[in-house]
């Protein structure tokens, strides 16, 4: 299968928490199937609306976001730089996850501190930035279009993306954006189906590689140990 583009993704170990969330989402990128939207009552919207934008990337935070390869590289050195790269990380253990309103989305958030986390994120970013191509013109009058301050422009320019570095917030996307009303509905709605297997505490044992295919949807390709 061809991909167009890579990521680096924590993704949930497989369990209650993560089947749930790839049958909410509709897109299981561990096995490339499409489960059947579970049963929860209380909805503003039939589900496959309200995850329509997440979809396609899959239950995930996102830890290095989508790049295109440069120019001179290939999967093999991608892969290889990715695997060395997670020997010589420590796992990071985080209070638990919490059901969290983002803005006008939902996802789920670390409780407590962070700091271990942000350091993870920025060291992948560092390292895997040699196999990343530059964005074009096009790609970066989209990120724009969203507002950002002088910082958010300086991490786009040198990095590819507004939100790195010291701009990182960690999370797992449940949902599209939506108004204020229906979040807090399809929040009363998750919670019972998800609290229940939120971890506590939630540790940050691997980072998955992950590939966009032609359609657009994410796909894991390997999850690695961090073993440093």
């Amino acid at each position: 299968m061809h991909f167009s583009r890579y990521a680096v993704y924590v993704t949930l170990p497989q369990g209650p928490l993560s089947d749930f969330g790839a049958a909410w989402l509709g897109w299981n990128a561990a096995t490339g199937e499409r489960p059947d939207a579970p049963v929860v009552h209380g909805l503003p919207l039939p589900a496959h609306e309200i995850t329509a934008t997440p979809r396609k990337y899959g239950l995930h935070g996102t830890i290095k976001p989508p790049f295109r390869l440069a120019a001179g590289m290939d999967f093999d050195a991608l892969h290889d730089g990715f695997a060395r790269f997670c020997a010589t990380q420590a796992p990071v253990t985080l209070d638990g996850l919490a059901l969290t309103r983002l803005g006008r989305f939902l996802a789920l958030t670390p409780v407590g501190e962070t700091g271990a986390l942000s350091t993870l994120a920025a060291r992948t970013v560092e390292a895997l930035d040699p196999f990343r191509a530059p964005l074009t013109e096009a790609e970066l009058d989209k990120r724009r279009k969203s507002g950002l301050n002088n910082r958010q422009e300086a991490l786009l320019s040198h990095w590819g993306y507004p939100y790195v570095m010291d701009q990182f917030r960690f999370h797992i996307t449940l949902s599209g954006k939506l108004n204020r009303d229906m979040t807090e509905q399809v929040r009363s709605a998750l919670l019972p189906h998800i609290e229940p297997h939120l971890p506590s505490p939630f540790t940050v044992e691997a980072l998955t590689l992950c590939g966009e295919d032609s359609t657009g949807y994410f796909h894991e390709l390997h999850r690695y140990a961090l073993s440093g």
